[in-house]
């Protein structure tokens, strides 16, 4: 139903094997108005169906479920429904688990210590279709890629990658969202048209050969982009 000022609710599936974090976090995002807790899961191929039948706007996920972990679980479900956005919300804080699931197509990844604030805006803002990391993450992620060649990460040594597959406005536009922007931050600073900046980005994502908005920024602050 939508609210007040005539906005639909984001729609949230929660994942999680651990009933009294999971049923409290359920708690936590009922209580916030524009947000609409659709259904909550507890291993990996509950979250695969409900997220097929609910097909809600975020799905929040832990990474250490039975079945399918969160990382796979994560991949089925973007490759199913680009649509969904994924938070991933777990304990861990190791770069191989981060990096992980950003190439699964999470858009979003909180630790669980996270406060409800920043559980908030990161469920609001990958709804919106934008890449959000909590404050300590973000910083990590940033040294990571400036880091002189980066392993593990293909093309990262001394990669200062120009994608001369692209055009110079979707360049413009690739570089706006290795910064995190969203398509409607991007069209407000290149003063193009919210459907310009959908059209770029389906274009970036088929020439660079990426799945998805994480897997382009990869591949973007790995080139240098973003860093602005």
């Amino acid at each position: 139903m939508a609210n007040e000022d005539g906005e639909e609710p984001v729609r949230v599936l929660l994942a999680d094997d651990h009933p009294v974090y999971r049923d409290g976090l359920a708690m936590l995002l009922r209580s916030v108005p524009g947000i609409d807790v659709v259904g909550v899961a507890g291993d990996g191929t509950e979250v695969i169906a409900l997220a097929a039948d609910l097909q809600p706007d975020v799905v929040v996920m832990d990474v250490r479920m039975p079945g399918p972990d969160g990382i796979a679980a994560t991949r089925e479900i973007v490759s199913a429904s680009p649509s969904i956005g994924v938070v991933v919300l777990t304990m861990s804080e190791e770069d191989t688990t981060v990096f992980a699931a950003m190439r699964a197509g999470a858009r979003g990844y909180l630790l669980k210590g996270a406060n409800q604030a920043e559980i908030v805006r990161a469920v609001t803002g990958v709804a919106r279709g934008d890449v959000v990391f909590g404050p300590a993450l973000a910083r990590r992620i940033a040294e990571f890629f400036s880091a002189p060649g980066v392993p593990g990460v293909p093309g990262a040594p001394g990669a200062i990658g120009v994608f001369p597959e692209l055009t110079a406005r979707e360049r413009e536009v690739l570089d706006l969202l290795a910064a995190g922007r969203s398509n409607q931050q991007i069209a407000g600073a290149l003063y193009l048209s919210p459907k310009t900046v959908r059209n770029n980005v389906s274009n970036i994502f088929a020439k660079l050969h990426v799945a998805d908005r994480a897997e382009a920024i990869v591949r973007a602050r790995d080139a240098g982009l973003g860093r602005a």
